[in-house]
């Protein structure tokens, strides 16, 4: 099977290469500004978080485990999860290498590479995994639009008819080059978890340059959809709401001007500079954390979180919850290619003590993942933050 080198996704990013969107697209509708937001106070952002410990979540060697030995999935990246109705979680990834481990390495007569997939896990067991095509050709859930296209899977929502709801950005691919490729639009793909099947996809079909897939979070009875304005070396956060639980219904999204909200894109105002691509802002004791890597540092192996009483922000106290291991030469690896990327909370397995982050790992030195599989895998830390009145 033909494949894409994996680093492009993160390393595009990271390196500040990622090219300037040619997607944008008009969306038709005549622009009215909702009522602004009465700002609340809450204690959450009256001082900075005080973390206690941070350290490595078993997880990361589940998910090994599991690479190692399901015949299937061996390592992907983006990791973000959904509590789905029945109460299993499903694990969205985006480029994905299918195949078999022998002592360490990929069997590369079993390779195989797609651009999304998903691993189930019930009861605290990782398996199966779901993909498109069929067990003797797995292809991704979200096919390619057009030659040459893909989708890579954001962030995830559990709608309350069961369905699964996932950010999907499309990427084209222009010239021969390396990066000669660049992204095009957002939509919202929807899968049916009884059978797996797309139902719908959905353009997000709007004036904007900001990918709407960081993050999807119900909260003060909207459903709050977050996204990046990927400049390259400046990557700036965007939040959008949207009535009910539908996000797919994407003529009714309202985008924050930095003080009220408009029906039109356009008008959509950067709320936090210096995010990922990839981000999580969950309710959180009285208030909102938002969870990423600093983008601020080229290549940085710093996760760290800001804190707001609402989810529009203004996101405030910067703080350093922990440092990635094996990030650049002096890293665990000792291998200047390989850096993390892309971090953010898993609410259904944190509270207001503690948190389960991910984040992934990758390297520019495309062949390695396949000479040692334990790089391309995702990582879990658990982070325990102090209780605000031990801290007074």
């Amino acid at each position: 099977m033909k494949y894409r080198p994996l680093t492009t996704k993160a390393a595009a990013g990271l390196a500040a290469l990622a090219l300037t969107s040619t997607g944008v697209m008009v969306f038709g509708q005549t622009a009215t500004a909702a009522p602004a937001t009465t700002q609340r106070e809450c204690s959450l952002v009256q001082e900075e978080l005080v973390v206690t410990s941070a350290e490595p979540n078993d997880r990361t060697e589940q998910f090994a485990n599991y690479g190692d030995t399901s015949g299937r999935w061996v390592g992907a990246d983006s990791t973000y999860s959904v509590q789905l109705k029945d109460g299993s979680t499903a694990w969205l990834f985006s480029d994905t290498v299918l195949g078999t481990v022998v002592d360490g390495a990929l069997d590369m007569d079993t390779l195989g590479f797609i651009n999304n997939s998903i691993v189930l896990e019930r009861g605290g067991e990782l398996g199966p995994t779901v993909t498109g095509g069929t067990e003797a050709d797995p292809q991704a859930i979200f096919g390619p639009p057009a030659a040459d296209s893909w989708y890579w899977l954001g962030a995830g929502y559990a709608a309350p008819n069961g369905d699964l709801q996932i950010g999907i950005n499309r990427y084209d691919k222009f010239g021969p080059g390396q990066w000669d490729w660049a992204w095009d639009h957002t939509a919202i793909g929807t899968v049916d978890p009884k059978t797996w099947e797309v139902t719908d996809v959905t353009t997000v079909d709007v004036d904007s340059n900001v990918q709407w897939t960081s993050w999807y979070e119900r909260t003060q009875g909207k459903t709050y959809i977050y996204g990046v304005d990927d400049q390259g070396a400046l990557k700036q956060a965007h939040v959008a709401r949207v009535a009910g639980h539908d996000i797919s219904r994407v003529d009714k999204w309202e985008y924050w001007t930095g003080s009220e909200w408009s029906r039109d894109a356009a008008d959509s105002a950067p709320i936090l500079d210096h995010v990922a691509n990839e981000f999580s802002v969950t309710e959180f004791r009285d208030g909102y954390l938002l969870v990423t890597h600093d983008t601020s540092e080229l290549f940085s192996s710093k996760v760290v979180a800001y804190t707001s009483c609402d989810p529009t922000g203004p996101f405030v106290n910067k703080t350093h919850l922990f440092s990635t291991p094996e990030t650049g030469l002096w890293g665990s690896y000792g291998d200047p290619n390989v850096f993390t990327y892309n971090s953010h909370v898993h609410p259904q397995f944190s509270d207001d003590d503690t948190l389960l982050v991910s984040y992934n790992v990758n390297t520019f030195d495309n062949e390695h993942i396949f000479d040692d599989v334990t790089i391309y895998r995702p990582r879990f830390w658990t982070v325990t933050v102090a209780d605000s009145e031990t801290t007074n």
